[in-house]
């Protein structure tokens, strides 16, 4: 199994923001991190577990996702977003560019989803952090194309 540990952060909401993520397989470990000008703190949560899953280059081996992020997990888990995909309206959802890039990368794995709570000493979540907060205070960040085209 492969062991996705992740955060999201912003400076201000909206304000800069960035993600961290660490991936896990076996004796294996990647961090992968990025800092955007203008955003949200959901959508870098988001945003963290997208990139970990696409970063995964065997979708046939299962993942765990390890996340302090109750928005991204209870959607997930509670099947939220699923019900979402299949109104009419779902165009009008929060974040719909990430979650449909999500649902892209997510229906041809195999994935579950572990909440933790943030800030409570979990070393794999206290590193996302640090990764997320860099990336957020970093130079020569990003614009988040889907959030700034909202105007």
């Amino acid at each position: 199994m492969i062991t996705l540990f992740t955060d999201g952060s912003s400076r201000g909401n909206p304000g800069p923001g960035g993600y961290g993520t660490i991936l896990r397989y076996g004796p294996h470990e990647k961090e992968l991190s990025q800092g955007f000008r203008r955003t949200t703190n959901n959508r870098m949560e988001l945003l963290a577990v997208i990139v970990g899953l696409e970063a995964v280059t065997r979708p046939e081996i299962p993942i765990l996702v390890v996340s302090d992020s109750k928005y991204v997990v209870d959607s997930v888990e509670k099947k939220w977003v699923f019900n979402w995909i299949k109104k009419p309206d779902f165009g009008k959802k929060a974040n719909e560019d990430l979650w449909r890039r999500f649902l892209r990368v997510y229906k041809d794995r195999s994935v579950s989803f572990k909440w933790i709570k943030g800030h409570a000493g979990h070393a794999e979540n206290e590193r996302c952090d640090v990764l997320a907060v860099q990336s957020a205070l970093g130079k020569g960040l990003l614009v988040d194309e889907g959030y700034e085209a909202l105007g």
